[in-house]
């Protein structure tokens, strides 16, 4: 993934830290994103500019301080971490600069994202140790949507469920969101707060966002990032009587749907073969009928998030398309926009030329669709780095 500019960056001012050093933003910054099952350690410098790297795609674990002490040996030394959290709960509503008491209030976070909090924590842990002398900063994914309204954040059940566990639709991909809005309003000529978009983060997890005037207001994902769009591996959202049936009358342990639901469900139980699309595209070339209902059933429901999400606009001025399967599978992007006439939009894209922010309708559509590039490290560096300079 090349590197992007993020056209916001201000002359180098510095944060004087308790022991008199002087964090530049022009200074390195170490970014790590720990997904589910893989681990990207980016470190930046000053204009968004790789100076180094290190991509795993298993688990993150055991040997994640190693991968970190080669990084750091490789150089060059960061003068600031910042770390990708999925999920801040309902006190965690900005970045925020990781102490130890917001260390503590992550590990109670972390069963409201299983796949994700505690591989990052891992991270965390590991980075703190080993970089003991420079500010960490944690990113999260939900302070995108912190500013949803009642209608869009409330789930209809009892106030006492609401307000003793928490109870509200959170979202996620919200760096994702951010990085793709700031580079659509450049490509279309105009400020973020001018849009109403609706975007859509297709990857190993999925999701739609409604953004009006640049800012979310509504969203596919919920309390934790299994409601919505059908995934990979994750189901979205199911019948919520499938699940309390599978539990009183099929005895099924909740611990097993949890993880049905999580790992074994999405694209992959659909097809029976992967949950990958560019695998399934394939398949479905060669005639595997399982393969086409996975992709069928995939694009239906980006199509209805879509939809769903334009009820929160009162206009569309471009529908943007980012995350793996966003970017780089054209097939998945011409049904999508084949079957949302009704929106103005059509098919007859043009696949992506060059990893770089692109408008892939015709000349003069109605709907502009537009592709960004995945860019949650970048926005990450550009995040830690802007919580620093106001110090």
């Amino acid at each position: 993934m090349g590197a992007h500019h993020d056209g916001h960056e201000s002359p180098a001012r510095g944060t004087r830290e308790r022991d008199g050093s002087v964090l530049t933003r022009a200074g390195p910054v170490l970014v790590a994103d720990a997904g589910s099952s893989s681990l990207r350690l980016t470190v930046f410098g000053a204009g968004g500019h790789v100076l180094n790297e290190h991509h795993s795609e298993s688990r993150p674990g055991d040997g994640v301080p190693q991968a970190l002490r080669q990084l750091l040996k490789e150089g060059p030394p960061p003068a600031a971490a910042g770390h990708r959290i999925v999920h801040g709960g309902p006190e965690l509503r900005s970045h925020t600069l990781l102490d130890d008491a917001v260390r503590a209030r992550l590990t109670q976070v972390a069963e409201l994202a299983p796949l994700h909090v505690p591989q990052a924590l891992t991270v965390v842990d590991a980075a703190r140790d080993l970089l003991p002398g420079v500010p960490h900063v944690a990113c999260f994914d939900t302070v995108f949507h912190s500013g949803l309204t009642p209608a869009a954040r409330e789930y209809a059940v009892p106030a006492d469920w609401r307000d003793t566990y928490g109870l509200r639709r959170y979202g996620f991909h919200g760096l994702s969101y951010a990085w793709a809005l700031a580079r659509t309003a450049e490509l279309l000529g105009r400020r973020p707060e001018q849009l109403h978009l609706v975007m859509v983060h297709l990857g190993g997890g999925c999701s739609a966002c409604a953004v009006r005037d640049g800012r979310s207001v509504d969203t596919t994902m919920g309390f934790t990032p299994l409601e919505g769009l059908v995934m990979s591996r994750r189901s979205g959202s199911v019948d919520p009587g499938v699940l309390t049936w599978l539990l009183t009358r099929k005895h099924l342990p909740a611990n097993e749907i949890e993880d049905v639901l999580n790992q074994r469900s999405g694209l992959l139980a659909l097809s029976g073969t992967s949950g990958d699309t560019r695998n399934l595209v394939r398949s479905r070339t060669a005639g595997d009928e399982r393969a086409a209902l996975a992709l069928d059933v995939f694009t239906h429901q980006c199509r209805r998030g879509i939809a769903g999400m334009a009820a929160s606009l009162s206009r569309l001025d471009a529908l943007v398309f980012t995350g793996e399967i966003g970017e780089d599978q054209p097939e998945v992007r011409e049904e999508v926009c084949a079957g949302l006439s009704l929106f103005g939009l059509t098919g007859g894209l043009r696949p992506l030329v060059a990893e770089r922010p692109e408008i892939v309708s015709e000349p003069g559509a109605r709907v502009p669709v537009v592709v960004i590039p995945t860019g949650e490290a970048q926005q990450i560096d550009v995040e830690t780095r802007a919580l620093l300079d106001r110090g």
